[in-house]
């Protein structure tokens, strides 16, 4: 490169090629550069522009897709007639987006034929000055051939840094998206209070008038709720669906904040206690439990490394223990077939007991199984 621009310069010291000449060609590179930053700059936009509309689009595929490959919908695909639809469904959204990008790189290709043809007028720019200046004989033929490839490839290499700049900048983008969402302040109070451990597991919870209702709604999912209970006993909410049990549940291990009123432990608002050592003293087992196409034991523990001597113990306790030994590799059996081929399906209910079994392992002081039946 620096050879390259060593020679240009030399091309504007000939005495053959007048000035008016000169101050073309230095015209001509400039104007290059410039279609060369705003073709760059214009594409990433359209690609920006382009993306953030397939947004939707991309989301309703990936859940489609996501649906029809579990092993747990195709009961429900096959016996409802569903296949044809799903698919048909499914090819819509594939060539919206294919016309999309259709569109989308038919402008990438005007505006990179607009730039490839003012790069070619320039090289041929260059011949010509050059062979005008070859006419009188001050230049000779080789040197025709050294100077338009060290002019060209001076003025690629400086669109190359120019477009990689402009590349990065459009990149910014991206990553403003994904930074956006990290910096999404968490509305939730942090306290710092230490949970007290307590041997004999004296732990008193207290529902202080409590009343909740979700974000972007006027409706109360909970209102007015009065209760106090401790460890150790056995507490049993019954109501009809819909009836916030669940969400009674979500708000006393404070996944939610309630709208009124407040939620006391031992004595203390739930708030003011550091979250993570607060979240510690629950084991939950939710309707809609999560199971990981990992290890059984790994699941159990929900953990890379786990004890599996306990692992084996909560199984047997929440009624796993008879499938247990039927798997030839015990607690190292994968779930499902995601990352083993031999990995096991598993029935609802025998799902529903390695959650169990989840809950069992991490023993703490408050144990709650919603819907456990």
């Amino acid at each position: 490169i620096l050879m390259s621009a060593s020679l240009t310069l030399s091309f504007f010291f000939l005495d053959a090629i007048p000035a008016y000449m000169k101050l073309g060609l230095v015209g001509g590179i400039v104007l290059a550069l410039v279609c060369s930053i705003f073709t760059t700059r214009k594409t990433g936009s359209l690609t920006n522009r382009f993306y953030a509309s397939c947004v939707h689009l991309n989301l309703a595929s990936s859940k489609y897709y996501n649906y029809m490959e579990h092993y747990g919908s195709a009961k429900d695909i096959r016996i409802y007639d569903m296949a044809e639809k799903l698919l048909a469904f499914n090819a819509e959204q594939e060539q919206t987006i294919n016309r999309q990008e259709m569109h989308l790189n038919m402008k990438r290709a005007g505006l990179k034929t607009a730039d490839i043809l003012l790069n070619h007028l320039l090289r041929f720019g260059v011949y010509l000055i050059l062979i005008y200046a070859a006419l009188p004989g001050t230049v000779t033929v080789g040197s025709i051939a050294r100077y338009v490839s060290c002019i060209m490839l001076l003025l690629d290499a400086a669109a190359g840094f120019l477009s990689a700049l402009q590349m990065l900048l459009n990149n910014n983008e991206y990553l403003k998206r994904y930074f956006s969402y990290l910096d999404i302040p968490n509305p939730m109070y942090q306290g710092s209070l230490t949970v007290e451990k307590r041997d004999d597991n004296e732990y008193y919870v207290e529902f202080r008038d409590v009343s909740f209702r979700y974000p972007n709604t006027q409706v109360y999912a909970l209102r007015h709720v009065n209760l106090k209970f401790k460890i150790g006993e056995k507490l049993a909410i019954v109501g009809r669906n819909g009836s916030g049990k669940t969400t009674f549940i979500k708000l006393m291990c404070r996944l939610y904040d309630p709208t009124e009123g407040e939620i006391l432990l031992n004595g203390v608002n739930i708030k003011k206690y550091d979250y993570d050592e607060y979240m510690s003293i629950f084991s939950i087992v939710f309707q809609d439990f999560g199971l990981f196409a990992f290890s059984l034991g790994q699941n159990v523990a929900a953990s890379p490394e786990y004890d599996r001597e306990k692992a084996m113990e909560c199984l047997v306790q929440a009624g796993f223990g008879e499938r247990l030994s039927a798997m030839p590799e015990g607690t190292e059996s994968y779930l499902y077939k995601d990352f083993a081929g031999s990995g096991i399906e598993i029935s609802g209910g025998e799902g529903q007991k390695i959650a169990i079994a989840r809950a069992l392992y991490k023993d703490a002081p408050f144990l709650i199984l919603d819907e456990p039946t």
